[in-house]
């Protein structure tokens, strides 16, 4: 019995700190934010100028799509020929996909970024390994929209904001005129400003029962 005991006092010594490490890794930031997730609100200068969210942190939110508009299918003057990275704050998507409804003060983030150059054919494209199409090459800017009813009731209840269209991106931005974006989103896009008909992960969401589209 007496030699047995060390090492039960061993086998016990383990678990217990086995099981404080995992609590440990349980509380720990990075495991919160994957399972807790709290919602990053926009953030307004005092003159009312939107914030670009610190430390690229919209690359670490849902990543909803990648359109491409390249300058060479378009006449060479492509209103965006970049990729648009498109990314939603993601405690915004839990809520739209319970709901149906995009919560007040949602962003979106939309990352330009140029295709690879140079191109190799007239549509633009080039041959790589995998094949000929198109590559991402170098950021250029960002614009972001973010819902706000009362903050933009004149636009609908959506603000939209440009951070250059090249690099690096403006630290702030101000709301961009109705004509100049909203415009095109209130005539256009599917759902609530939004061109939800270009984003699978967000047009697959049942809209609420009644609702209608656009």
């Amino acid at each position: 019995m007496s030699y047995r005991t060390p090492a039960i006092a061993i086998a016990v010594t383990f678990v217990v700190c086995t099981v404080s490490a995992a609590a440990i890794f349980a509380q720990s930031p990075a495991r919160q934010s994957a399972l807790t997730r709290s919602r990053y609100l926009p953030q307004y200068t005092a003159s009312g100028e939107l914030k670009l969210p610190e430390n690229s942190i919209w690359r670490e939110w849902l990543f909803v799509g990648e359109p491409l508009t390249p300058n060479a299918l378009n006449g060479g003057q492509a209103g965006f020929p970049e990729y648009h990275n498109v990314y939603i704050e993601p405690g915004s998507y839990d809520i739209y996909r319970k709901t149906g409804v995009f919560p007040d003060r949602t962003i979106f983030f939309k990352e330009l970024q140029l295709t690879l150059p140079p191109a190799e054919n007239p549509d633009g494209s080039r041959t790589e390994p995998s094949g000929r199409g198109y590559f991402p090459g170098a950021f250029n800017g960002a614009d972001v929209t973010v819902k706000d009813s009362k903050r933009f009731a004149d636009t609908g209840g959506w603000g939209y904001f440009n951070f250059n269209h090249h690099e690096p991106k403006a630290p702030t931005a101000k709301v961009k005129a109705k004509s100049e974006c909203a415009f095109c989103h209130i005539g256009g896009a599917k759902r609530d400003e939004v061109w939800t008909q270009f984003y699978r992960l967000l047009d697959e969401v049942p809209l609420p029962q009644g609702a209608k589209k656009g």
